[in-house]
């Protein structure tokens, strides 16, 4: 990891006490560091868990100063960061917030603004947060680690403290779409339109049906609303129908998705973002087909323990799934950028049947959820194996040069922000400057 900064995400939603009157406490470059900044990062530092290490008033103004040189340094290299990229983090972090508080009434409780202000009041912030992790990876991204630096730092370390790697796997995955039967769909439309005209009758508004029957559940949970979306954020088919709404008390025709089947209405535009409901529904498969595909799938299952065809041609030429087809159904993990996984990486339902499998052992057919949300079968076989131990340098070579890799850019990143100080002007209010700050180099004038 890079060394990111703890700054929180959301400043701007911390309910400050207005009868305390505000100071600037620390000035960095022609930027201030306001009294009340403090107090709100703080206050959601409690509210978050977060605890620190020392005097969280030289701590929280120091995390912020950095994050000022390397904004400042962001925009004399032209460091961007896009909108779409700045609005699905936000949705991450809201998201984790109701599940920590339970619900999204209690959250516009907890900062007494509505959801759609959050959501706004929050943009900025992350949007600043992004451009500093982009600048971070710019400042390291040219540092390379050879395989004797690897060697070489791990011959420096004890044995029993080298990192325990948990078990891993290697899976390969041949999948099958059910066929949706067309009057599924026609039912599927039916109900949409059923909700359009309960909606312009004045039946039911549009939020209330969302959340009794819209099948994306998070936002069903807030009435349908999406918040502001730039194009790039939703589906282009969705974004062309959002985009092209007028009239706040309309309805929009059936939008078709790779996640099903949508009816949107607007809530507000703001220059080249949207805000709008949706409810969205999805055929279902048949029991009967769902049936037929695993049947389909145990044939072929068969056909490769009988050694008619090898899973790996089974898979590159019958799966579904384009993302693991053109490599044998070999499966790819996100977050290492490599084919093993440990348990808990997987998706739940390949994790259950691999967990008892052999090493090219070739499970029976089953069913699971994709990343749209749909139902669909599965075969998958076990590729390989490797059980919990310390690590070393032959079998997990990777995840031991990705530490020398953090160990350097962290260094870098330090080296970085040492020669920044020199540079920058700096003030800081006299009774904010009896700290052991973390980097002591600040120029305190």
């Amino acid at each position: 990891m890079l060394l990111l900064l703890l700054i929180s995400s959301i400043p701007a939603l911390a309910q400050h006490n207005d009868n305390i009157a505000d100071e600037v406490v620390w000035v960095v470059g022609d930027e201030a560091i306001l009294k009340s900044d403090v107090e709100a990062e703080l206050l959601n530092a409690q509210y978050n868990g977060t605890k620190f290490d020392g005097d969280p008033y030289c701590i929280i103004p120091e995390q912020m100063a950095i994050q000022k040189l390397y904004l400042h340094q962001a925009d004399l290299d032209s460091i961007t960061v896009t909108d779409a990229d700045v609005m699905r983090r936000v949705d991450m972090q809201i998201d984790n917030i109701i599940r920590q508080v339970g619900s999204k009434e209690k959250m516009e409780e907890y900062f007494n603004k509505s959801y759609t202000q959050i959501r706004e009041n929050m943009r900025e912030s992350v949007k600043e947060g992004l451009i500093v992790e982009k600048m971070q990876q710019h400042l390291v991204e040219n540092i390379k680690v050879t395989p004797a630096q690897v060697r070489e730092y791990f011959k420096t370390i004890p044995k029993d403290s080298l990192p325990y790697v948990p078990q891993q796997v290697e899976v390969e995955i041949l999948t099958h779409e059910p066929k949706i039967p067309q009057v599924e769909i026609d039912n599927v439309k039916a109900k949409l339109r059923e909700f359009t005209q309960e909606i312009e009758s004045g039946k039911q508004t549009f939020s209330t049906l969302a959340i009794l029957y819209s099948e994306d559940t998070e936002s069903a949970k807030r009435g349908g609303e999406l918040g502001f979306m730039g194009k790039g954020m939703l589906d282009p088919n969705f974004a062309d129908v959002a985009f092209n709404l007028t009239d706040p008390k309309k309805v929009s025709k059936i939008v078709k998705t790779e996640y099903g089947y949508h009816i949107i209405q607007l809530i507000e535009k703001r220059g080249d973002r949207v805000n709008c409901r949706h409810i969205l529904l999805k055929p279902h498969v048949p029991d009967a087909n769902v049936t037929s595909a695993l049947s389909r799938l145990d044939s072929i299952a068969d056909d490769i323990r009988n050694k008619k065809f090898s899973f790996e041609e089974a898979a590159t030429m019958l799966s579904n799934d384009k993302n693991t087809r053109g490599d044998g159904g070999l499966m790819q993990n996100e977050n290492t950028e490599d084919s093993k996984f440990e348990m808990d990486q997987l998706p739940s339902e390949v994790a259950k049947v691999v967990d008892k499998m052999n090493i090219n052992e070739v499970s029976k057919a089953f069913t699971m959820i994709n990343n749209k949300g749909q139902e669909i079968c599965a075969i998958v076989k076990l590729k390989s194996r490797l059980s919990g131990h310390r690590a070393d340098v032959i079998d997990d070579y990777q995840r031991m040069k990705d530490i020398v890799l953090n160990k350097l850019r962290e260094e870098k990143l330090e080296s970085w922000i040492r020669e920044k100080q020199k540079k920058t002007y700096v003030r800081i209010n006299e009774k904010w400057n009896k700290c052991n700050f973390k980097y002591p180099g600040w120029l305190i004038k």
